[in-house]
C-alpha cells in the first residue's frame, strides 16, 4: 500500500510540473519499486527477535538520468524514503537508524540503467541543541532547527558523555530518560528536571526504544 502511494506522488509530480522537461526513460516508481525488494532482500533478524531492514540507500545513475533527476532530488529522495517507512509498517520491519536516500553520479553508466545498494546504518548523527534557563528558574532543553529520522517511541535522555560514539556507549554510561520526543522535525522545548544536576549533562540523546538505537546524539556546551 505505501509504495502504490508514493508510485502515485512521483507520477504526479513527474508528470506535472516537470512533464515537458522530463526526458528520461528511466522512470522514478522503478527506483521505488528497486528500493523496497532490497530492503525485502536483506531483512535481518536482529538481538531481540525483530526483522531489520536496511535504512541507508544509495540510487547511482548515469549523466543523462542524474541531470534530470537532479530537479526534483529533495522531493524524490523524500518519498524515496517515505515509501521505505510505509514499506517497513506493512511488514513489520524496524531500522537501526533514520531512513536516507542519496542520489549518485556514475558516468560510466548509460541512460536508463540505474543501480541501488542498500546498507544498515546505526543513526547516532548530530543535532542542534542548548539549555537555558528561563526567569522562573526552570531549565530548559531547546531544540533548533532540530530534524530526524521517523520512527516510534523515540525518547529524549540527558548524558553524562561529551558526545557517545556508538550505542553501546549511550546506554552503557549514565544517563537520565526526560521525556518522549515531541516531534522528529522543527524546534521544541523539553523542561530539564530539578532533580537533575546541570553539571552533569554532557550531551543529549534521541533514542529509539524498540530497536534499542542512539538515532542522534549531540554534545552541550
Amino acid at each position: 500500500m505505501g509504495l502504490k502511494g508514493f508510485e502515485r506522488r512521483l507520477e504526479r509530480l513527474v508528470e506535472g510540473v516537470f512533464a515537458r522537461a522530463f526526458k528520461s526513460s528511466l522512470r522514478p516508481v522503478e527506483l521505488g519499486r528497486r528500493l523496497v525488494r532490497e530492503m525485502d532482500d536483506q531483512r535481518t533478524v536482529n538481538v531481540k527477535g525483530q526483522v531489520a531492514a536496511p535504512n541507508d540507500f544509495s540510487v547511482t545513475l548515469g549523466p543523462d538520468d542524474h541531470e534530470q533527476f537532479a530537479e526534483i532530488e529533495e522531493s524524490l529522495t523524500r518519498e524515496l524514503s517515505e515509501a521505505a517507512r510505509s514499506h517497513a509498517r506493512d511488514e513489520g520491519y524496524v531500522f537501526m537508524g533514520p531512513v536516507e536516500v542519496h542520489l549518485n553520479l556514475d558516468p560510466e553508466l548509460r541512460t536508463g540503467s540505474f543501480g541501488l545498494s542498500a546498507r544498515f546504518k546505526e543513526g547516532v548523527g548530530g543535532t542542534a541543541g542548548g539549555s537555558l534557563v528561563l526567569p522562573d528558574g526552570k531549565r530548559i532543553l531547546r531544540f533548533e532547527n532540530f530534524q530526524t529520522g521517523e520512527n516510534t517511541d523515540l525518547f529524549v535522555w540527558l548524558s553524562e558523555v561529551p558526545k557517545p560514539a556508538n550505542s553501546a556507549q549511550a546506554v552503557g554510561t549514565p544517563h537520565v530518560e526526560i521525556s518522549n520526543l515531541k516531534s522528529t522535525i522543527g524546534s521544541q522545548n523539553y523542561e530539564i528536571p530539578a532533580s537533575i544536576p546541570t553539571e552533569k549533562i554532557k550531551s543529549v540523546v534521541i533514542w529509539c526504544q524498540p530497536v534499542q538505537i542512539a538515532y542522534a546524539a549531540v554534545a552541550l556546551a
